[in-house]
């Protein structure tokens, strides 16, 4: 049993709109990529797929800045409408001083850097025409936290800066998988 090309493409698209949509605070993006009953279980984070929206919400847009980096992956078929994938992967955070969510980061009393490395384990299922996570599996192969210097971007010119909103140069990325 095998997996043609255009599906592997179609699973790793996913795993980037996601990647995507956490950084860019695209919740909306989540209904497109998770099947209405998935799953998700990351340490704290637990539940269907719209309560791990509303937890990583509240984790994320208390945060400073974040960057999702996806590594190598490995996709594998469960069955004719079925895979499971293996996704390396790096997220980086800018935590406040005084984060509210201690669970997820300590409240250091300073700004500084959230780092983990782990996997994402997916299973998808064919929704229709399209594939969707059914249960996400995140993974924790280390974490650290680093002293940082100022985190500020304001001696960057605006339009070279990250966004969470139109004015952002990929903001068409989350209005074409909105749309299709």
């Amino acid at each position: 049993m095998t997996l043609s090309l255009a599906d592997k493409d179609a699973i790793r698209d996913l795993i980037a709109l996601y990647a995507h949509a956490i950084d860019r605070h695209s919740w909306r993006l989540m209904e497109r990529i998770f099947h209405p009953d998935a799953t998700f279980a990351f340490g704290p984070v637990q539940g269907g797929w719209r309560d791990f929206v509303g937890q990583a919400t509240a984790i994320i847009e208390s945060c400073i800045a974040t960057h999702h980096q996806l590594g190598q992956m490995i996709i594998v078929p469960q069955g004719p409408d079925a895979a499971i994938a293996e996704t390396y992967m790096t997220a980086m955070h800018i935590v406040p001083a005084g984060y509210p969510l201690t669970a997820v980061f300590p409240d250091r009393g300073e700004e500084y850097s959230a780092i983990i490395a782990g996997r994402y384990v997916d299973e998808f299922v064919r929704f229709g025409e399209e594939w969707r996570i059914l249960k996400r599996t995140g993974i924790y192969d280390w974490r650290e936290f680093r002293a940082i210097g100022e985190a500020s971007l304001a001696s960057v010119p605006a339009a070279a800066r990250g966004a969470h909103d139109e004015s952002d140069a990929a903001s068409g990325i989350a209005r074409y998988w909105q749309a299709s």
